[in-house]
């Protein structure tokens, strides 16, 4: 659906984005994550053939952006980070002024305006003007003129900024089920856990380059140096740090909140054995868990916290 070839955009000297490939299928969800000026909004509005590159080639369903920009635009809804809305229009007439642009006519028009105001839960606000919604409102606004044209790629620019937990949480569920309606989305932020969940791919940009773009899943085995386990025991802590420390898996032992901290050895996967080494040994157990690897800790990692201001 989405495919880049050293796509690139230079400024001057400037890098704006350098040699970024890109690989995304149907009903890809791809969190793009970056600190501010890493290259994000220049590579969307490159795919979204609203911005010519310097070299390099993109293709959207095939097409190039080159050779088909119409093609493409019928194809894509580009959301930017901060769009207007028209002060004296309500909700409904700036769905259907848009919906008139995108050649949608009659009866069908207001069906389809409809549709989308009731798939971002904003049917409540179809009488209200535009100017006097809140900023998450807006946002889900702008989500619904984007998906008028019932677009097969979805490249929204910074959707969560600026929102406030509530809406933080509904335009997350409304990616989620943009997913499960088999569009190609990239979601682009700097709220790095926001996209943990929601996301099955991500890439890491710093400074125009594409440090890595993969699974999520991927993206934190190769951040992993060691796997940390948390363990909590009924009975017998002490007793449990010995059994522990006498296992050829395990590194270390530390005691943390109420539980212990045991990191094992490097490349050790499969663990196992520790619970029923711990059980064998009579000690029960209440919590027995892989400490998760955060975005954060995967971004900082692989930028080696070079302007990596989050």
């Amino acid at each position: 659906m989405i495919k880049t070839e050293n796509l690139t955009k230079k400024y001057g000297e400037m890098f704006a984005i350098k040699s970024i490939n890109l690989d995304l299928k149907q009903g890809d969800l791809f969190g793009f994550i970056g600190p501010n000026g890493a290259g994000k909004t220049t590579t969307m509005r490159i795919i979204a053939t609203l911005l010519e590159p310097s070299w390099g080639e993109a293709y959207v369903c095939g097409h190039s952006i080159y050779n088909a920009p119409k093609e493409i635009r019928r194809l894509v809804g580009y959301m930017p980070d901060f769009f207007g809305v028209y002060d004296d229009m309500k909700v409904i007439e700036y769905l259907e002024f848009f919906a008139a642009a995108y050649r949608i006519k009659g009866v069908e028009r207001r069906k389809k305006c409809d549709e989308m105001l009731e798939t971002v839960d904003l049917d409540f606000k179809r009488d209200a003007f535009a100017n006097t919604l809140s900023r998450g409102q807006t946002q889900r606004l702008g989500l619904a003129r984007v998906l008028l044209h019932d677009p097969q790629v979805l490249l929204l620019d910074e959707p969560l900024s600026g929102l406030d937990p509530r809406a933080r949480i509904e335009m997350r569920n409304l990616m989620r089920r943009l997913g499960t309606m088999g569009k190609t989305v990239i979601v682009s932020s700097h709220i790095l856990p926001e996209l943990a969940d929601i996301c099955n791919k991500i890439g890491i940009i710093d400074k125009g380059e594409l440090k890595v773009s993969a699974a999520v899943t991927d993206v934190m085995n190769q951040v992993r140096d060691q796997t940390v386990l948390h363990v909590g025991v009924d009975n017998n802590i002490e007793s449990a740090v010995a059994v522990l420390q006498q296992n050829d898996l395990v590194s270390t032992v530390e005691h943390g909140d109420g539980h212990l901290v045991v990191t094992l050895n490097n490349q050790t996967k499969e663990y196992s054995r520790l619970a029923t080494d711990l059980i064998n040994k009579g000690i029960g157990l209440n919590l027995f868990q892989e400490e998760e690897v955060s975005l954060e800790s995967a971004f900082m990692t692989l930028t080696k916290g070079a302007g990596a201001k989050i």
